[in-house]
């Protein structure tokens, strides 16, 4: 890729939204999910929707890493945030996050000493330089950003930084996928791939989508023409009887993954055996802990956490929404009781939510035409 732009070509679009019509078969409805939430922005900010046919509709998955962590995981990193001379780093996106009472701009408030960081690098800097302080890191994130948080946890325990700790939330996007397979709540015909998280694992990993479920599924980039080609890709997969792993994104993505991101991970990190996510509820082997090897670099070793699992709001309709339930405006506290400014979900609150990405660049997509003027 040289220029942005060449992504983003009104003409080219235009024609692969003609060939995309073409592929369609008459009277037949085809939904497809896109798992991460870069790619529901894309469709929101850029039109995407208003491309395609009215038989295609495009499904928002759980691929947004703040919006999965349940309420409970905030408590706890609350409870270690008030701990004595400890400094809690965090993403921006986690800072908003409510937890059952509170959020980590709460507690801040009220004195916690709570410092957004860009990366995990960040917060080891300010370990070394608060040696007197227990600096702990907020890791969240799907295999994307697993790796800086390993290579991080490594060089900690080179440099013998004991005051420098991770509380582990990094999730992994196959399991997810296997649960929205599972659901009886919805009927897709194939998936859009995550492009950042395939960078890390590759493409391997999503056979068994194709081979065990006949779903079709493309790794997609994160440009307009990208998702169009990767629903081009899909249809023409299904118009030709074929069911099988594409990436169309090879442009970044490796076939079998970036090798040296998968060693630093399986150094550090290993499977736990069950992890609850906000909407999916508890699945097994689906989220990463900090191998016994590191325990002086984890959190949850190092100081303990209550582990008390919090319900959602019974108003905030979130769980639903990251299964594709739901479109966000279809949500009873969208866009009034909650707003970026006020938000009660997390898929409201993440740069990567539906919620978000709905309100911003949505409002007026083909899906709430169609809907407003049925009611």
């Amino acid at each position: 890729m040289r220029y942005v732009d060449e992504y983003r070509d009104a003409d080219k679009a235009r024609a692969l939204a003609a060939r995309i019509a073409g592929l369609c078969a008459p009277g037949r409805s085809y939904a497809f999910m896109e798992v991460c939430g870069g790619h529901t922005h894309t469709i929101y900010k850029h039109g995407i929707e208003d491309h395609l046919p009215e038989n295609v509709t495009l499904v928002h998955g759980p691929g947004c890493p703040v919006c999965v962590i349940p309420m409970g995981r905030v408590d706890d990193a609350l409870h270690l945030a008030r701990q004595p001379d400890t400094i809690m780093t965090s993403f921006g996106d986690m800072m908003r996050v409510p937890g059952g009472r509170q959020s980590f701009l709460d507690a801040k408030a009220e004195g916690a000493d709570i410092r957004m960081v860009y990366s995990p690098l960040d917060a080891l800097r300010i370990a070394r330089q608060n040696r007197d302080k227990r600096v702990v890191f907020m890791a969240i994130g799907f295999e994307t950003t697993a790796p800086s948080t390993a290579v991080t946890v490594q060089r900690a325990a080179a440099e013998k930084l004991d005051n420098f700790s991770v509380f582990c939330n990094h999730v992994t996007i196959i399991p997810a996928v296997k649960a929205i397979l599972d659901s009886p709540d919805l009927r897709l015909d194939g998936f859009l791939g995550p492009g950042h998280v395939s960078t890390v694992i590759g493409c391997r990993p999503y056979r068994f989508i194709a081979a065990e479920y006949g779903k079709p599924l493309v790794v997609a980039g994160f440009e307009p023409l990208d998702i169009l080609q990767s629903i081009h890709l899909l249809l023409r997969q299904l118009a030709e009887g074929r069911c099988t792993v594409e990436n169309q994104y090879a442009r970044v993505v490796p076939w079998d993954g970036n090798p040296k991101a998968l060693r630093a991970l399986a150094d550090v990190m290993e499977l736990r055996p069950s992890f609850e996510w906000r909407g999916l509820g508890t699945i097994p082997y689906s989220a990463l802990r900090i191998r016994e090897a590191y325990a002086a670099h984890d959190a949850e070793r190092v100081f303990g956490v209550p582990g008390v699992r919090v319900a959602d709001p019974t108003s905030c309709q979130c769980g639903e929404v990251l299964k594709g339930v739901l479109k966000p405006w279809q949500c009873k506290v969208f866009g009034t009781a909650c707003t970026p400014e006020t938000p009660i979900g997390t898929c409201m609150v993440s740069s990567e939510g539906a919620c978000a990405a709905y309100y911003n660049f949505g409002r007026f997509t083909r899906t709430a035409v169609r809907e407003a003027t049925r009611t």
